[in-house]
Formats: C-alpha cells, sequence, structure tokens
C-alpha cells in the first residue's frame, strides 16, 4: 500500500496510491489517488468516497515527523571510504529539525551561509507507533513504512563545525517522498534493494541496500535504545557512495526500487 499526502488546492489530505510502478519509479498514467479520513497514523485507513487522477493533485512530504528526523552516517562502507572516514563500531546518530522536511517537487534552498551544498540520497524509514527500548526481532511492529530522503548536507559547514548540526539543518534540507510504501520487508533490504540518485539527468549514486552497514532492525533497535520514537518520526538510513554538490537550478532525483522517485530542484534561498 502507498500512502501519499496530497493537495488539490485546499487543505491537505492523505490518500492510497493505486496502480502499478515502474523500474524507473514512475507511476503507470492511469494512476489514482484515493483520499483517506485522516492521518493513518492516528485513525487507520479508513477510505473516502473521493478519487483523483494522481496527475491532478499536488503530493506533499508524506510524513510530517512530530519531533524529529535521526540520520545515519557512515552507515555505508564505500561513503565512508570517500569522505576519508572509518566505519563506525556502532550507528552514528545525528538529528535533524522537523522544520526541513519538504515535498517531492519543492524547492532545495541554497543557503547563504555555504559554498558547498551535497545530495545525499536515502532510503528513509517512517515509524508507526510510540517505542523505546524496541528488540531487533521485534522492529517490523513499530514500522509504519518506507519512503525516499535526501540528507541535504552543507558539506563545508560539517567539516568546519566538526559536527553535523549546522549543516543538515537548514530548512528545506529534507525532502521526503513521494509516498509512503507499507509492505515492504526489511528482508528484501537485506537482499539489495536499489538506491540510485540522478542530478540532472546523470547518475551520480548508484547503490544497495544489501551495503548497509547496520540493517534496519539493528538502526530501529539502536535508536530506540537511546530516544523514545514517536508516530510519524523517520529515520535516514544513510547513504551510498557517489555524494557530490548541487548548484542553483539543478535537478536531483532519488529512487529506490519498489517505491518511486523524489524529484527536486535547488533555489537560491
Amino acid at each position: 500500500m502507498r500512502i501519499a499526502r496530497f493537495t488539490t488546492g485546499e487543505e491537505p489530505q492523505y490518500g492510497i496510491v493505486t496502480g502499478e510502478v515502474d523500474e524507473f519509479g514512475q507511476p503507470a498514467e492511469d494512476t489514482t489517488i484515493v483520499a483517506l479520513a485522516g492521518d493513518p497514523l492516528y485513525v487507520g485507513i479508513k477510505l473516502l468516497a473521493e478519487e483523483h487522477k494522481l496527475s491532478d493533485v499536488r503530493l506533499l512530504a508524506p510524513v510530517l515527523p512530530r519531533s524529529k528526523v535521526v540520520g545515519i552516517g557512515r552507515n555505508y562502507a564505500d561513503h565512508a571510504a570517500e569522505m576519508g572516514n572509518e566505519l563506525p563500531s556502532e550507528p552514528l546518530l545525528f538529528l535533524k529539525p522537523n522544520t526541513t522536511v519538504v515535498g517531492p517537487g519543492d524547492p532545495i534552498f541554497y543557503p547563504a551561509q555555504s559554498q558547498r551544498v551535497d545530495y545525499e540520497g536515502e532510503l528513509a524509514v517512517v515509524i508507526g507507533r510510540i517505542c523505546r527500548d524496541v528488540p531487533v526481532e521485534k522492529a517490523t511492529d513499530v514500522i509504519h513504512g518506507y519512503t525516499i530522503g535526501n540528507d541535504v548536507t552543507a558539506r563545508d559547514l560539517q567539516k568546519s563545525d566538526v559536527q553535523f548540526t549546522r549543516a543538515k539543518s537548514f530548512d528545506s534540507f529534507c525532502p521526503l517522498g513521494p509516498w509512503i510504501e507499507t509492505d515492504l520487508d526489511p528482508a528484501t533490504f537485506a537482499d539489495g534493494v536499489k538506491i540510485q540518485t540522478y542530478l540532472n539527468g546523470d547518475l551520480v549514486q548508484d547503490g544497495t541496500t544489501a551495503d548497509l552497514v547496520f540493517d534496519i532492525p539493528t538502526l530501529v533497535a539502536y535508536v530506540s535504545s537511546v530516544m523514545t520514537l514517536l508516530p510519524g518520526d523517520v529515520i535516514l538510513t544513510g547513504t551510498p557512495a557517489g555524494v557530490g554538490p548541487m548548484q542553483v537550478g539543478d535537478e536531483v532525483e532519488v529512487s529506490v526500487a519498489g517505491i518511486g522517485t523524489l524529484t527536486n530542484k535547488v533555489a537560491q534561498r
């Protein structure tokens, strides 16, 4: 099931996206979205007698984290190597405020304080219920679904600050979308799911979730041992090698097989 958040020009709504998604993450022409009565995280799946063509609506960020986005650093060996870093012995956590979240098609704003802003395509995990100290074997019980994220980073500020907060926290630095896929099994990611990023149509990241240093159940268990996770919180699971700079006017697309494609353009703030 693909759960989206959308607008037809009125108040935002939630809906179920029908139809197939091709290997490039693009929906079929006859894809529709059936409206739901409220946020399914809190009221469950309650269909309304309201249906729209997907092409007639504007998709929004599929979830608005109530408290936080948790990032995982250096969770692909090839990315750690390209940045000149050693692999961590346990998950490396950082936080992005929920004000970084934007949706598909929204601009990524280039801040005046930075001279280098990088894309980082990632698989994102959406938490479905309040939880703390989740055992690894129970991790799937607290996962609402999966979406695509772009952990946008002001790389020069990350290096000068020697920590991640400012570099990761500018408004618009966490595009999410296009929807949440609820029916994927974490075992699928262990077998290997493609994550690809395109910059102005050129393939720049080509990774697979089989190369995750710490798998998704381990991440959920570890993060929840540190902090309480709330419904709608997001865990960004890390980025494969190939990160690089974006310029104003660039378009970046992040695709995860079985989910879809998240597209955003870079704009001057």
